[in-house]
């Protein structure tokens, strides 16, 4: 491998699989290992979920308050209804995320199809 490998068609592939998929996948192999082993009502456990739902609620805030690309060019109205009529079919429809997930892009499209 060289600097001038750099323009290569696979170049992009082989970065996406060193710095996508590798650092990822060691650490699910290590949860996996480790998962079995603790308790569900363990400090760590209760910790570990905090953080991820920490960092999911980031992300949702994030694409709602500074989006990018097309969903820039929408009203932050639309997308807080989305999101808030997402939420309201997660806990009326079962608590299911996929229902939740296809009711807040249903409420989006319809917001941009009649703007």
């Amino acid at each position: 491998m060289t600097w001038q490998s750099l323009t290569d068609w696979w170049w992009p592939y082989l970065f996406i699989l060193l710095a996508g998929w590798l650092p990822t996948d060691v650490w699910r192999f290590i949860g996996v290992f480790i998962g079995g082993r603790v308790s569900e009502e363990s400090e760590a456990l209760i910790a570990v979920r905090a953080v991820a739902t920490a960092l999911v609620a980031g992300v949702i805030a994030q694409l709602i308050l500074y989006p990018s690309g097309a969903l820039a060019e929408t009203s932050v109205f639309l997308r807080i209804g989305a999101a808030a009529a997402g939420f309201v079919a997660y806990l009326a429809l079962g608590r299911r995320v996929i229902i939740s997930v296809i009711a807040g892009e249903a409420v989006l499209l319809c917001g941009l199809l009649l703007t």
